[in-house]
């Protein structure tokens, strides 16, 4: 639907509106990026290589923290506005199937990530992220590979799992599942850390959300939690 360009619009202005859940969770997840890289690359910046990146929202998150950045998309609508929005990246169209499109060349550390895909797509994408992430991170010493599942499993979000089975936009994936798909291609989490605790029905709420926002927040320090928010972030490395 992303080759639409009024979705793509509803993305960035809707789904990612000034204090929308989306927005709440981007500047969680901001802070946390931008600590994790400075505490994981201490001697040179790394390049970011950013798969699936859409309107260019994790690059955006790493500016001034990287080196330079590439976003790779299968839809010149989310580029174009990627590039509108002040996106400072070289940005690649890629294509929908076909061979694994190859990381651009570059020296020195790398950053690979990936947001808001997992739910979106099936098996047989998700495994094309994680064969690009091989190929960008070769070895255990190449840099970090940082993926969004936005929809755990074992979470509050899964009560509704009933309910909205068989809509489009709604998917799960497990702890296990996530860990799985990273083991098949050669990588192994080497951090995880959850950005929501409450589902999104939580902050339509007027009087708990002042409340959700809060636990959110001091949940997002704790990395123990992880296992049971609805937003999580997974970091890995090539074993």
């Amino acid at each position: 639907m992303f080759q639409n360009a009024d979705a793509v619009e509803k993305y960035e202005t809707v789904t990612y509106a000034p204090d929308s859940y989306g927005s709440a969770i981007n500047e969680r997840q901001r802070a946390y990026l931008r600590d994790l890289i400075k505490r994981s690359f201490p001697v040179r910046r790394p390049i970011q290589h950013d798969f699936a990146c859409g309107t260019g929202r994790a690059i955006r998150l790493l500016h001034g923290v990287v080196r330079g950045a590439h976003g790779y998309d299968t839809s010149a609508e989310m580029l174009a506005k990627a590039g509108a929005v002040g996106t400072a990246a070289r940005l690649h169209r890629i294509a929908e199937d076909g061979p694994v499109p190859a990381p651009a060349l570059e020296d020195g550390p790398v950053l690979v990530t990936s947001f808001r895909l997992l739910l979106n797509v099936d098996e047989s994408v998700r495994d094309r992220l994680l064969e690009f992430a091989a190929a960008a991170l070769p070895t255990p010493s190449s840099g970090l590979l940082v993926v969004e599942n936005h929809g755990n499993r074992h979470s509050l979000r899964h009560l509704a799992a009933r309910r909205r089975s068989g809509k489009r936009w709604f998917a799960e994936l497990s702890d296990a599942e996530v860990r799985a798909l990273f083991t098949r291609h050669g990588f192994e989490v080497v951090e995880r850390r959850g950005f929501s605790m409450f589902p999104q029905s939580v902050y339509a709420r007027r009087g708990v959300r002042t409340l959700a926002r809060l636990v959110d927040r001091v949940a997002a320090r704790l990395p123990f939690l992880s296992g049971v928010a609805v937003n999580v972030l997974y970091t890995a490395r090539r074993t």
